[in-house]
């Protein structure tokens, strides 16, 4: 007997055509996402291969999709140790399954791979619509959105490009903690930051140099780091052994405060006699510590909530806009004390 001959698939019509496979899709169906001279070239192909759609897999494209997408990229270890994105999640899913609505995550490599898994599962109709993360000062996200007409959600701008967005006032949150610290009689003050690239770690940065200088303070500048336990230990390593360290510093996340306790311990640097320490987020670890760390509190899963709920209107056709949420407050607790001596 002889073999049915096999079906061609997308993946063979991109393969003949020197495409991504979500290109394959665009063009198929006839939607935006690429070149009117690739669209011919790919229809072109599709036709000489003899490709025939499946019925059963156009039915279910042409379905509903009551599900959101979530890409995160970052290293997967940074993500495992950081309690600010498992909260967030947390307070998404619970959005979403209150609107029978699935979370369709992944975490990636780099911005092009999360930039290339847009494109497939907009081709697709795997979602209605996107949550995005972490905004850079250059970000090619918000243009390839807007091109493919894909409903989606920035938390953590506001960001250019039009991409709506809903997010914190970082420069209002900086004041607070610096504004607390000279209160306490600090004068110098440093500031471990997160990535460069993104866009609230650079507003973080801008608002304590601005902070400083309102104060009549010299600012040294922020040290970057990648957020993990191993950058926040090494800039605190840094700054206790510089010939004059500082006599407090702020730190963009909780798991770098803490690794900075820690190292400051194994100096015999007294916390908060001789070193204060803030957090930027508040989170369990922050209160597992003796003494417990001074951070800034809000809800993040509330938060993470309130940003499925707003992309679910943008998909259901609200208007477009930028929302900013409520503002965290600072809590002090033992980690934050006058300097030994007076003014630090």
């Amino acid at each position: 007997m002889e073999a049915a001959a096999r079906r061609v698939t997308i993946r063979d019509i991109a393969r003949a055509a020197g495409v991504s496979e979500s290109a394959v899709s665009f063009a198929l169906n006839n939607r935006p996402g690429v070149s009117e001279e690739t669209r011919r070239r790919i229809l072109k192909v599709a036709e000489d291969l003899d490709w025939r759609p499946n019925s059963a897999a156009r039915a279910l494209s042409a379905a509903k999709t009551d599900v959101v997408g979530l890409v995160f990229a970052r290293p997967a270890a940074t993500l495992g140790v950081e309690p600010f994105f498992l909260q967030l999640v947390s307070g998404i899913q619970t959005a979403l399954a209150r609107s029978s609505t699935a979370l369709l995550f992944q975490v990636v490599e780099d911005l092009s791979a999360e930039c290339e898994l847009y494109r497939r599962w907009w081709a697709e109709r795997r979602v209605a619509g996107l949550l995005v993360v972490d905004p850079r000062l250059v970000d090619p996200r918000p243009a390839l959105l807007a091109k493919l007409g894909v409903p989606a959600l920035v938390i953590g701008g506001p960001c250019p490009g039009g991409t709506p967005s809903i997010w914190v006032d970082d420069a209002a949150a900086m004041g607070a903690i610096v504004d607390h610290l000279v209160g306490l009689g600090h004068r110098r003050i440093a500031h471990i930051a997160g990535l460069p690239r993104l866009i609230h770690t650079e507003r973080r940065v801008r608002s304590f140099q601005q902070a400083m200088q309102r104060h009549g303070l010299t600012a040294e500048p922020s040290l970057a780091t990648d957020y993990s336990v191993e950058a926040g230990a090494g800039a605190t390593r840094r700054l206790l052994t510089a010939p004059e360290r500082p006599t407090a510093v702020i730190y963009d996340n909780d798991v770098m405060a803490v690794a900075g306790m820690s190292e400051a311990s194994k100096l015999g640097v007294r916390v908060p006699a001789e070193l204060s320490i803030v957090a930027w987020d508040d989170s369990a670890l922050c209160r597992l510590t003796h003494p417990q760390l001074t951070a800034l509190v809000r809800d993040t899963a509330a938060f993470g909530a309130r940003a499925a709920r707003r992309l679910l209107g943008l998909v259901g056709g609200l208007p477009a806009q930028d929302v900013q949420d409520e503002l965290p407050r600072l809590e002090p607790r033992g980690s934050t004390a006058p300097p030994v001596g007076g003014s630090g």
